[in-house]
């Protein structure tokens, strides 16, 4: 194509994700004579925020990364329009603060806004307020299709929808459908706005939740302070409009440990430049690897740094017990957390603030958040064997109890709550769960709770075998996505290129995100959206389009 040569892309799904290929791609092209048309499509309010950050929604819905650790500030070609987050906002955060999500949301849609401006002239973008349910091409252009209305023609389409509609579990849809048969309240924890709502007539009744990760805490989080409760000193002071007992559960009824509470205490935590290089190397390897030896090599490279952390914390451990913890991780996660479930939410409370010295979980833990760029590194920018790919995720969503950890003052406000009674995990590991014209009658043991309430706080997997997305369904049955694995999502190349049916990369469909959960490896986190993945694809469309 000539050097002043335009081209037209279609964005479709628009939260950060979108926002942080955007930044790229005018960052890859700023210097040449190009002119790009965007298209966005998004069915939501608030362009580069998307429905998880949307910022109309409640601020008790927070982060789980610090401001300390929030590495998102602008590109540079930004600096003159909008500073990085802490000093944008309007409040005055502390290092160790962990902002509500809806803020982080006006901002970033305040930074696509700067971004529309730095690029008008050369970007001309658009957002059209709806959602694509299926696209055609021909021998050189892209279509989409919404609602009967076509959209193009398009040199590239971009999927960047996050997660997409899901069809339910067995398990949800058994109980859709009991519920609906004998009116009862089963709901989800998001839209958060939604879940306050219908807690206003909840007072006074047992609210069970499925699920006991970061969801989970939001949840509670609305049914207390979002309902006029207060934590003060230490203790709880109810509004009088709660519900009577909150019950959490999940397979394993473990709450997700605690991040270390300050920079100092998380800095103890730090890997060498030498640790880390030769987790990058274990890495390289295992890309040659059966997956059995590729979680071998990469739990190598964790032994040293945790052996030596844990020395230098005063922990009794040697690297035989960091090794057989390793083997039991491998093989089962979690089955080598031995304590009830309050008694590790109050250990991981007291290692998080450094009063007591940690166990070998909590190490490996921050050893494994700390190297999520080398991890993402290591495994996006080539492609492992399918059954590889599968294992490291594998292992990675496995750690995500410590590495994805909440802020410690939100592990602590679960505690205060299990103390007053408000919540109970006496049926959080795993319970029987029947149903009963009145609700959910919760079992574990000799403990059997009832609850008329049920609300699912658990974010469904990106098996692209239950999305019900008209437009991926469509993508599937066509060919045009290829499922790498089961239960993970769509076959991708590096620059996130779609791999078709027959194993051969499409030139002009890319898509990026968690819907390429084993193509890509930890693409939950908000670092990602800004990350290597969206440069490699900015490049790639400008190498083929200019």
């Amino acid at each position: 194509m000539s050097p002043n040569s335009s081209s037209r892309l279609a964005v479709i799904g628009f939260g950060p994700r979108g926002l942080g290929a955007l930044e790229a791609l005018y960052a890859e092209t700023r210097d040449h004579a190009t002119q790009v048309t965007v298209d966005i499509f998004d069915p939501f309010d608030w362009p580069a925020a998307g429905p998880n950050f949307a910022p109309d929604q409640s601020a008790h819905c927070i982060l789980n990364i610090p401001i300390r650790a929030l590495d998102i500030d602008p590109p540079s070609f930004l600096a003159d329009l909008i500073p990085p987050f802490a000093d944008w906002s309007s409040t005055p955060y502390q290092p160790d603060d962990f902002p509500p999500r809806s803020d982080l949301g006006a901002y970033l849609h305040a930074r696509f806004k700067a971004l529309c401006a730095a690029a008008e002239g050369r970007f001309e973008i658009t957002h059209t307020k709806t959602a694509i349910n299926g696209l055609t091409d021909t021998a050189t252009d892209w279509w989409l299709e919404a609602d009967g209305q076509q959209y193009g023609p398009y040199d590239e389409i971009l999927l960047a929808q996050g997660q997409p509609a899901t069809s339910p579990d067995p398990q949800r849809a058994r109980w859709a459908a009991y519920a609906a048969d004998h009116k009862l309240t089963l709901t989800s924890a998001y839209p958060a706005n939604g879940l306050l709502q219908a807690a206003r007539d909840w007072q006074g009744k047992t609210v069970a939740i499925r699920g006991l990760g970061l969801s989970t805490l939001d949840v509670v989080r609305m049914l207390t302070w979002g309902l006029g409760g207060q934590f003060e000193d230490g203790k709880y002071s109810p509004s009088g409009r709660e519900p009577h007992r909150i019950l959490p559960f999940s397979l394993d009824g473990m709450p997700p440990a605690a991040k270390p509470a300050t920079g100092a205490v998380d800095g103890q935590y730090d890997p060498t430049a030498k640790e880390t290089r030769a987790f990058e190397a274990a890495l390289n390897d295992t890309l040659f690897q059966q997956p059995d030896a590729a979680l071998q090599t990469v739990c190598a490279a964790l032994v040293a740094p945790a052996v030596r952390i844990l020395t230098a914390l005063g922990a009794a451990k040697t690297k035989v017990d960091v090794q057989r913890w390793l083997a039991a991780e491998r093989d089962a996660p979690g089955t080598q957390e031995d304590q009830p479930a309050t008694a590790a939410l109050k250990t991981a409370i007291e290692m998080a603030h450094g009063r007591v010295a940690p166990n070998v979980g909590y190490v490996i833990g921050q050893l494994w958040r700390k190297w999520q760029n080398p991890l993402r590194s290591g495994v996006n920018a080539v492609r492992h064997t399918p059954l590889t790919a599968a294992a490291l995720v594998g292992f990675d969503e496995g750690l995500k109890r410590y590495s994805y950890g909440p802020p410690v003052s939100a592990a602590e406000e679960l505690l205060t709550l299990i103390e007053c009674g408000l919540v109970s995990l006496c049926t959080a590991d795993d319970p029987a769960v029947l149903l009963e014209p009145t609700g959910w009658r919760l079992i574990e043991g000799e403990d059997g709770l009832l609850a008329p309430v049920m609300i699912d706080a658990v974010l469904a997997n990106p098996d692209l075998e239950q999305i019900s997305d008209p437009l991926i369904v469509t993508c599937m049955s066509e060919g045009r996505i290829r499922h790498i694995a089961d239960g993970l999502g769509a076959h991708t190349l590096p620059d996130g290129q779609l791999v078709n049916r027959e194993g051969v990369g499409q030139i002009g469909i890319s898509l990026l995100g968690r819907l390429a959960l084993g193509s890509v490896i930890a693409p939950d986190s908000l670092h990602d959206c800004f990350g290597s993945s969206t440069i490699r694809w900015a490049k790639g469309f400008a190498g083929r389009r200019f």
